[in-house]
């Protein structure tokens, strides 16, 4: 296995671990102590991090559609559905690795469009839109 399919498995079970599990003991294993977060939605660290999905619904939903890593970086095409907003999340998640773990984020969210939203007439997601607008 390549190091980019191994940093772009390790960074789809760290998002799944953390995201969907909820396991914050083995999610620190995935995230560098010295953790940089570039996101404005998110306080600084792997701490600010965590207290977000802390904070966030209990049913908070974390999927991917499309992986890609490139060096040290892999960026992954996901929704975040339940974030107790009016519409689910797009993201591009941008991680930069360093020495096995997740030292470094940017991201850009979106709010998913309806089909009565969409301008194009496509789902931002998947090949279908989500029946609520929340990922759902």
């Amino acid at each position: 296995m390549t190091d980019q399919a191994k940093n772009k498995a390790l960074v789809l079970e760290a998002f799944e671990t953390l995201f969907n599990k909820r396991d914050y003991d083995t999610a620190l294993k995935y995230w560098s102590p010295n953790y940089l977060q570039h996101s404005a939605h998110i306080a600084p660290g792997r701490e600010g991090l965590f207290d977000l999905v802390r904070a966030a619904p209990k049913d908070l939903r974390w999927e991917y559609q499309l992986a890609v890593a490139e060096g040290d970086y892999v960026i992954v095409h996901g929704r975040f559905s339940n974030t107790g907003r009016s519409a689910a999340w797009i993201a591009a998640d941008i991680v930069r690795m360093e020495d096995g773990v997740l030292a470094e984020h940017w991201d850009m969210l979106q709010d998913e469009a309806t089909v009565q939203e969409s301008k194009s007439g496509l789902p931002m997601f998947g090949n279908t839109f989500s029946e609520n607008g929340n990922g759902i």
